[in-house]
């Protein structure tokens, strides 16, 4: 006898291939249907009783009375909201009637935070049921007809009881428990065992083959459950699932580390685990990031006072911003340049104009302006351009601070605090910053964020991906950030606290000293030339890198010049900039990267067509070759600069070895034309796997390599550094990474070519006798790391480095990566 299952909300239903998330469109956790929502309430889509509602309220589980189990989630990855937009309106053990509210949600709330708002509605006891009719690719209504359900003929095969029942106990490292991800992780794993598993918490036992038993246990990060296996491989699916367990899944989690020859220590009571982002220790009280409420009134006092209201409002928030960007430089100075380009936007402005006009108060003109952007940024598609929802958010309440006379929440911050929050926005960062912050401390978040990069470039101690244990941390407790064992200490008693002060003033003794000796030249301790360089941005960049002894600069970002604007800078503008940069570094290498724009970079005046994957399509060298005329302008540039030859052309994001041609051949044309008679480097970043692998080729073409960690790391791993659900296992310091660098390294020598690194992994402390060993003998690091960079360098024998190194490829993980370098005696523990 057949079931209809109804749609639980007015939307787009498509299939589950469409879904972004592997775990739905994979169907881990069963067959089903995807809703685009275009409605805020979820009813139920069949009679039946709710078996789960999720603490987060974002997913319901329901059983039909024909035994079929269905589970409704609510956009992808809203766990981490832990409830916030979400309205339950059932609770477990409810008996329900087809088209009952289930739970409502705030829309515009939930999809600013998730990735998205796509749901599936997902038949997870596929043993049972098998779906025979679907309504996919098209608009449904709620309670329309979107699933009809066929029972499967029991299978007479039984699972075999022989063997004896075993059991293990295991502490979950879930930042979230085990919500419909890992439910689907464990399912599909226990079905790869004959044994019969069960998952016993309390009072509560669960068949690890069914999501919705898994999600009816109800656990949480830190809970203990006890993994029971019966069959004749139970042996084998109890260390699979126990292991499983014992890990976070890739959700950001602090990992039990995995035995190995240097095992990192373990954390103490008291102290709650994090990835780095950004190296350092601080130490200070807590400081949770208070979001200041806005009341903003419909209708406005008269056209004229709303309009002058709204230009004071947008004035003085253009001279706070204007004032950050000039006095910071570098990406600081580019976020702030894209946020003044959007006060400026007059899509917006007209937006606000329009409902000013029709009587709306100033504040909600600019929020209807800005969510009328927001709608069409979304209505793309398109994830990068979708970032951007971020920046119109920021500027959103920025300005509606100023209107409503609010303070701003960096006003609440004192100095020497450390900022404890869920995330932080890039520009939050830098309003945060100014305030004197010693540290910060996330529960989201990764290591190659904007956030990260922009904390290392601060020299500000940074941890990311700590979880939900963060959330108990008191607002002014006492913290201590050990930003080098990659752990938060609340509320030390006083020893804990005087030791770490001790570490803290040793540390800071090291930096002095490393300062003092930061003019002379970098050597091994054995006496290999190693340069140590700084990435920069502007001239300031060049300026504060000079002063911290800085070989030159191996990465100028030269797409600072051309991001946050209507149009591309001329020649002579380039011309400039690219000067004043010589010019600081006062006659030493400039390695400038051409035009590096695509992807999460986009610019306005270059036409971009949709993509699925950005990240794999037009970004980098594809762009300056598809745009010859955008790519000679910056070589003239380039070439211009005097003396010739100190600045170097750096080709980014190459692939083959014909791109790098093309490049060399205009440069070598251009050269040419214009009289230009000294030889100028060209070299190629590696920031492929393709590049890495192809490095003896690229180096026959190529004066130098230099590899680009962070992208390389991403695309090494499969894992999208901005994309939150991941970004905590975006590690550079993975195994897999450090074989790409260190074969990159061995194929370029049988060239003659030499190999530096401009990534983040330049600015690790841990990273540095690695990447030595490795055979890499430039390292481009963030300004305010170099003379700490030199003085690592100079502690390390070039013997030493490599034992090191070898040591590090035959780890498992970052993790055991991070703790062998811990015990290493070149780097500060």
């Amino acid at each position: 006898m057949s079931l209809i299952i109804t749609s639980p909300l007015r939307g787009w239903a498509s299939a589950l291939d469409q879904v972004p998330d592997p775990v739905f469109a994979q169907r881990m956790m069963g067959d089903g249907v995807a809703i685009e929502p275009l409605g805020d309430t979820v009813v139920a889509p069949c009679d039946g009783e709710v078996t789960t509602l999720h603490d987060s309220g974002h997913a319901v589980a329901l059983r039909s009375p024909e035994g079929a189990e269905l589970l409704i989630h609510i956009g992808l990855d809203t766990v981490t909201l832990k409830g916030k937009g979400f309205e339950p309106l059932v609770k477990a053990g409810d008996r329900v009637a087809r088209g009952d509210p289930l739970i409502r949600f705030d829309m515009d709330a939930v999809a600013l935070a998730a990735p998205s708002l796509i749901t599936p509605v997902i038949v997870t006891n596929a043993e049972a049921f098998t779906i025979v009719k679907r309504t996919i690719d098209a608009a449904v209504g709620a309670c329309e007809a979107l699933m009809t359900l066929a029972p499967v003929v029991a299978d007479a095969r039984r699972r075999s009881d022989d063997g004896t029942l075993v059991e293990q106990a295991v502490t979950l490292s879930l930042p979230h428990g085990i919500h419909a991800r890992p439910a689907a992780r464990i399912g599909e794993a226990a079905r790869g065992f004959e044994a019969d598993v069960h998952l016993l918490f309390g009072e509560k036992r669960g068949d690890a083959r069914s999501t919705v038993a898994l999600l009816a246990l109800g656990t949480r990060f830190g809970d203990e459950v006890t993994v029971q296996a019966r069959g004749d491989d139970a042996e084998a699916a109890l260390a699979a699932i126990v292991a499983l367990l014992g890990s976070d899944m890739g959700e950001g989690a602090p990992v039990a580390p995995a035995p190995a020859a240097a095992p990192a220590a373990a954390l103490a009571e008291g102290q709650i685990g994090g990835v780095i982002a950004a190296p350092g220790l601080a130490m200070g009280p807590a400081a949770r990031l208070q979001r200041a409420e806005i009341a903003v009134a419909r209708e406005g006092t008269g056209a004229v006072e709303e309009r002058a209201a709204l230009i004071a409002a947008r004035n003085e928030v253009r001279g706070r911003i204007a004032a950050r960007a000039e006095s910071a430089g570098g990406s600081v100075a580019a976020v702030m340049a894209a946020h003044l380009a959007l006060l400026d936007d007059p899509e917006l402005l007209a937006g606000a104009e329009r409902r000013i006009a029709e009587g709306a108060s100033a504040g909600f003109a600019w929020r209807g302006a800005v969510h009328d952007q927001i709608d069409a940024l979304r209505a793309t598609g398109n994830a990068h351009l979708i970032e951007r929802i971020d920046d119109l958010v920021d500027i959103e309440r920025q300005l509606l601070l100023a209107l409503s006379g609010v303070p701003a929440e960096a006003d609440a911050i004192r100095a020497g605090s450390i900022l404890v929050a869920d995330d932080l926005l890039p520009s939050q960062l830098v309003t945060l910053a100014a305030s004197g912050l010693a540290g910060v401390a996330l529960v989201c978040g990764g290591p190659t964020s904007h956030v990260a990069i922009l904390c290392a470039g601060m020299g500000l101690p940074a941890l990311v991906a700590m979880g939900e244990a963060l959330d108990g941390v008191a607002d002014g407790a006492t913290l201590l950030l050990d930003a080098e064992a990659g752990h938060v200490t609340v509320d030390p008693d006083a020893e804990a606290a005087t030791i770490f002060a001790a570490r803290v003033a040793a540390r800071d003794a090291r930096r002095a000293a490393a300062q003092a000796a930061a003019a002379d030249a970098c050597h091994s301790a054995d006496g290999t030339r190693i340069e140590v360089f700084a990435n920069i941005g502007t001239v300031e960049n060049a300026v504060l890198a000079a002063a911290q002894g800085a070989e030159g600069s191996g990465l100028v970002r030269s797409e600072f010049l051309f991001l946050g604007r209507d149009s591309a800078p001329s020649e002579e503008e380039q011309l400039a900039a690219y000067q004043g940069i010589a010019d600081a570094l006062a006659g030493k290498p400039v390695i400038v990267r051409l035009l590096d724009i695509g992807g999460d970079k986009p610019a306005a005046y270059i036409p971009f067509a949709a993509e699925e994957n950005p990240a794999l399509g037009q970004r980098g060298i594809r762009v300056g070759l598809a745009h010859p005329g955008l790519l000679e302008t910056q070589l003239r540039a380039i070439l211009r600069v005097q003396p010739v030859g100190q600045c170097r052309i750096m080709v980014p994001m190459v692939a083959s070895v014909a791109e790098l041609v093309a490049v060399r051949a205009t440069v070598e044309r251009l050269r040419s034309e214009t009289g230009i008679a000294e030889a100028v480097a060209v070299g190629a970043m590696v920031e492929t796997p393709a590049a890495a692998m192809t490095a003896d080729l690229l180096a026959a073409e190529a004066d130098f390599l230099s590899i680009g960690t962070n992208d390389l790391t991403q695309y090494v791993l499969a894992m999208d550094r901005g994309n939150p659900a991941v970004a905590a296992g975006v590690d550079a310091l993975h195994p897999a990474v450090l074989r790409m660098i260190g074969e990159t390294c061995r194929l370029a020598a049988t060239r003659g070519t030499w190999v530096g690194v401009c990534g983040g992994l330049a600015s690790d402390p841990a990273a540095l006798p690695i990447l030595v060993g490795l055979g890499v003998t430039e390292i481009s690091a963030v300004p305010g790391f170099v003379a700490e960079a030199k003085a690592i360098v100079r502690g390390v024998t070039i013997e030493a480095a490599r034992g090191h190194a070898a040591r590090a490829l035959a780890c498992t993980s970052a993790a055991e990566v991070r703790a062998l370098a811990r015990q290493f005696g070149g780097v500060a523990a």
